[in-house]
């Protein structure tokens, strides 16, 4: 049997039981508590969640230094002109998003130059990234370049994709 669904899921976690492990407060935990902590989570798992971001809290003092967030308005704008950018690419496919696509697609719609295969095979290397995490990191990226309009995938947009990987690196070794 095949159960179709298209969901997006977003979760968040501690990185240990007292929640400051990695930040700038002191953790109260032990190594055995921590390693037993973060074992719930599987690295298959972890390996199919696209983009981790890390986020630490912030002292009272800093709310106050915080620039002023991009309108929601605008963020709509962008993201809908790279909805449409993706729709208009694979207006002949089934899938219509980045996020959808199957690995011929991939090889099709996402070319990447020697630049890009370099850093992204200096982080398979270096993050023993498997092969499910280099295509997600090229979905990322073709995500990044369509949100600044851009026609190619560039370094850049590999880099920032590879930074959204970094957390399960951290933590799950």
């Amino acid at each position: 049997n095949q159960y179709p669904a298209n969901f997006m899921l977003v979760a968040s976690m501690n990185p240990c039981p007292c929640g400051n492990y990695g930040s700038s407060k002191p953790c109260r935990c032990t190594t055995s508590q921590i390693t037993k902590y973060l074992a719930k989570l599987s690295g298959p798992l972890l390996d199919r969640i696209d983009i981790q971001v890390e986020v630490d809290s912030i002292e009272y003092g800093e709310i106050l230094n915080l620039q002023e967030p991009e309108s929601s308005k605008v963020v709509k704008e962008r993201v809908a002109k790279a909805r449409e950018i993706q729709q208009n690419r694979y207006s002949e496919l089934k899938q219509k998003t980045n996020a959808d696509i199957d690995d011929r697609a991939i090889i099709k719609y996402c070319k990447l130059n020697s630049e890009c295969e370099a850093v992204l095979k200096l982080a398979f290397d270096f993050m023993n990234l498997s092969m499910r995490g280099r295509t997600r990191v090229v979905r990322v990226a073709r995500t990044i370049a369509d949100l600044e309009g851009a026609v190619d995938i560039h370094e850049d947009h590999i880099a920032e994709a590879i930074q959204y990987r970094t957390i399960s690196r951290k933590y799950f070794k």
